[in-house]
């Protein structure tokens, strides 16, 4: 029997280590059930800090641990899901093309950033979506230096007042500094088409969150989109123009096209419409978890977010019901009713809030100490020590907060 894992992002490392587990439990064998992961590279890219300077830094090695729990790890780009013959075709970096069958899969896929057909977009937009674009913008940030200080350098625009805008923009002032000199008249822009910024934060929040952006500096221009990127800046749908050498994407996310070729139900964002077990309705085999899923957290209307916190659990339940479904065993309802938030904000700290209602528990230099531990800890794969890696993926105790 074979397990196959499309995708080594937060929900595949942890539907491996899951799955492992429980075939560790049950006294099977790596060659009564196989599992094989399917990545480009053995890595996993901690997306949560790509805000950040240096991203090349922020990998984590998976080798070492996959092969600790004896999971097959298979090199190579998943092109191609054929449901009915339950297989699935693999493009390495090198090599002709190969099919791995599967008897279970686990579609964790993650999401892509959402570049709408904005004038200039393509040729002018930087983001923090991915490792390569996260090292682009920061060549090209520190590329600044070399260049004069006018038509504006000094100055980056991002587009989106979400979490992940907020967390570039708030970061950036600091970053400039380090780059163009501590007396560079920098300045940071957040544009958003909404009323209000963090809008899905709720008031309590936010009042936090518009605090930190006056004390780092960072202004807002709200109510308005960007409508065309050029060479002298960027032009928003109020009429103004912002001198920028600078413009970073961060307006919303995407499931990974991948999705598209499960013949079932998907959402708005191209996630596809999963049961309380992660399985696919109508699709035989087949469950998603991650970026890659629409789940029920629990029975009072929450669904998962595209978020690392939901990503790990959820894959968690869902290696762990696809090899009890070979192995015949019972299957276990995903839930997860705990639901925090830790906001970085840059020199103002950072924002740590509660619950779905988002209550918030810390603020300021609290809880930046929290969400350094987030970003360094938590969310990094175990040791690759068989025994401590296999324990850390217990479905119900894993993204316990």
């Amino acid at each position: 029997m074979r397990l196959v894992i499309i995708g080594a992002g937060f929900a595949g490392m942890y539907a491996a280590l899951s799955a492992a587990r429980l075939r560790d439990i049950r006294g099977a064998s790596p060659q009564d059930l196989q599992i094989a992961l399917v990545s480009p590279e053995p890595t996993l890219v901690v997306r949560p800090r790509l805000y950040q300077s240096k991203p090349e830094t922020v990998t984590a090695p998976l080798l070492d641990v996959l092969e600790a729990i004896d999971v097959d790890y298979i090199q190579g780009s998943a092109e191609t899901i054929n449901t009915e013959a339950r297989t699935v075709q693999i493009t390495p970096a090198k090599g002709p093309r190969k099919t791995l069958s599967y008897d279970r899969l686990v579609v964790t896929t993650g999401s892509r950033l959402f570049r709408p057909n904005i004038p200039g977009l393509a040729e002018h937009g930087f983001s923090v979506d991915s490792l390569d674009d996260a090292v682009a913008l920061d060549k090209h940030l520190h590329g600044l230096a070399e260049r004069p200080a006018a038509n504006g350098r000094d100055t980056v625009v991002v587009a989106g007042g979400g979490f992940t805008g907020i967390e570039a923009a708030t970061e950036m002032p600091t970053r400039l500094r380090e780059i163009l000199g501590p007396d560079a008249k920098t300045r940071v822009v957040i544009v958003d088409r909404n009323t209000a910024i963090a809008p899905d934060m709720g008031a309590g929040a936010r009042s936090v969150i518009e605090e930190a952006l006056r004390k780092v500096g960072v202004e807002t221009r709200l109510g308005a989109g960007v409508a065309a990127l050029d060479d002298t800046g960027v032009t928003l749908s109020s009429g103004e123009h912002i001198e920028t050498e600078t413009v970073i994407w961060a307006a919303g996310i995407r499931a990974a096209p991948l999705t598209g070729q499960i013949p079932a139900e998907r959402d708005n964002f191209g996630r596809l419409l999963v049961d309380r077990c992660l399985q696919v309705p109508g699709v035989q085999g087949v469950f998603a978890a991650g970026d890659a899923a629409r789940a029920a957290c629990d029975d009072e209307g929450n669904y998962a977010l595209m978020s690392c916190q939901h990503a790990t659990r959820m894959g968690a339940f869902a290696g762990n019901n696809a090899a009890a479904e070979l192995l015949g065993f019972p299957t276990r309802p995903y839930h997860q009713k705990a639901y925090v938030t830790c906001l970085d904000l840059g020199e103002a700290g950072a924002l740590f809030t509660r619950g779905w209602e988002r209550k918030v528990e810390m603020v300021g230099d609290l809880a930046k100490k929290t969400k350094r531990e987030i970003n360094t800890v938590w969310i990094y794969p175990p040791k690759a020590e068989r025994a401590l890696a296999l324990a850390s993926a217990d479905p119900e105790r894993v993204t316990e907060v």
